[in-house]
């Protein structure tokens, strides 16, 4: 049988806090690190594409602060997050530095995934970033949160990270090996579960509640997250992390469940904007615009001709032609205001039209669905 590795492009792996720091200490656990950037390397050397969901911060800035230890305030929570940030960033970037990979830090709130406006910012650019050839390692924005830092809402951020992407496999690292029919702890006569076809409401009665001093995930929180990773197509692991080079181990047909995704993650993308988007407004498109939609192509600010309504960027808008026939609909790359000073010209006028270098597409063929 083929691994669920073996045909991704695109990998999300989230490192839960108690496998990268020392309880005790507070300190990052280096060795460990540096094997999983070994592993993350190698995963690259294959031509596949990584992105990093850390969790962390926290524990590791409370310490140098001098905080207690126990429950903390959420302002002491904000304090050590903004600690412990830069420590992780730099333990990120110096051992992924010895395969000559640049770390790209990546600072997210699950918001920045609900609005979107900020989601189409987030995502383009990590689309670039990962274009370029960088790693990013993303965290929750925990120095800025207006409510209480909840439990897992790093596994939640990677599956809405690989939403976002359009990963094909996203792996929850953490203490937890993988899904039980009941919790092992418990019952002895648990049984592990090597793959999860649907989550269905038994499915979810088998998780159980956070059980680490450090992390803060528990099992529900990872099968929330394997649910918005599955509907958006991508294939989900929770596999157990705490020995040297986890990922390699993973690939080398280690323990972990595994959760099938619904469709591909461009068929998934496709669905969520043909279905759960309510257009903004409308863009008319000429007829060499259309034959190109229809071959496949992105729009281009040449082929639009009006621009109708008030929308914002990263709106959805309809897409008609000169008659009004609907063509199809896209999450737009220019709010109206400066669609209507793009309208008819070519990309390479863009900068001198608004002043300042946006995308060349008006709607790029990823966030496009025709009718």
């Amino acid at each position: 049988m083929t691994h669920p590795l073996a045909k991704t492009h695109r990998l999300v792996v989230k490192i839960g806090s108690s496998l990268l720091v020392e309880e005790a200490s507070g300190h990052v656990r280096r060795k460990w690190l540096d094997a999983l950037a070994d592993d993350i390397a190698r995963q690259r050397a294959q031509g596949r594409e990584v992105v990093v969901v850390t969790s962390g911060a926290i524990a590791v800035g409370r310490r140098p602060l001098g905080l207690p230890s126990g429950a903390l305030r959420l302002d002491q929570k904000q304090a050590a997050a903004a600690t412990g940030q830069i420590r992780l960033a730099h333990a990120y970037q110096e051992t992924l530095a010895r395969h000559d990979i640049v770390v790209a830090q990546v600072l997210l709130t699950l918001d920045d995934s609900e609005n979107r406006r900020r989601y189409l910012n987030a995502r383009t650019t990590l689309l670039t970033l990962l274009a370029q050839g960088a790693v990013p390692v993303i965290n929750e924005n925990d120095t800025v949160a207006t409510q209480e830092i909840r439990f897992g809402d790093n596994d939640r951020l990677a599956a809405r990270v690989a939403e976002m992407i359009g990963a094909d496999t996203l792996i929850l690292f953490s203490d937890i090996d993988g899904l039980y029919t009941a919790d092992p702890r418990r019952d002895s006569g648990a049984r592990f579960l090597t793959e999860v076809v649907a989550i269905t409401p038994e499915i979810e009665a088998m998780a159980g509640q956070p059980g680490s001093a450090v992390g803060s995930g528990g099992m529900v929180t990872k099968i929330t997250a394997a649910r918005i990773a599955t509907q958006a197509g991508c294939k989900m692991a929770i596999a157990p992390g705490h020995g040297l080079h986890p990922l390699a181990a993973l690939e080398a047909g280690g323990r972990a469940t595994w959760f099938k995704p619904v469709g591909e993650p461009k068929a998934a993308r496709k669905r969520w904007i043909a279905g759960a988007l309510s257009p903004a407004g409308v863009l008319v498109v000429d007829e060499g615009a259309v034959k190109a939609l229809r071959s496949g192509k992105s729009l281009l600010p040449a082929g639009v001709v009006g621009v109708e309504g008030e929308f914002q960027k990263g709106e959805a808008v309809l897409i008609s032609d000169r008659q009004g026939r609907a063509v199809g609909r896209g999450l737009v790359a220019y709010s109206a205001a400066d669609s209507r000073r793009l309208q008819g010209l070519n990309s390479a006028d863009i900068e001198a039209a608004l002043g300042w270098r946006g995308r060349d597409e008006m709607i790029h063929r990823d966030d496009l669905v025709l009718e």
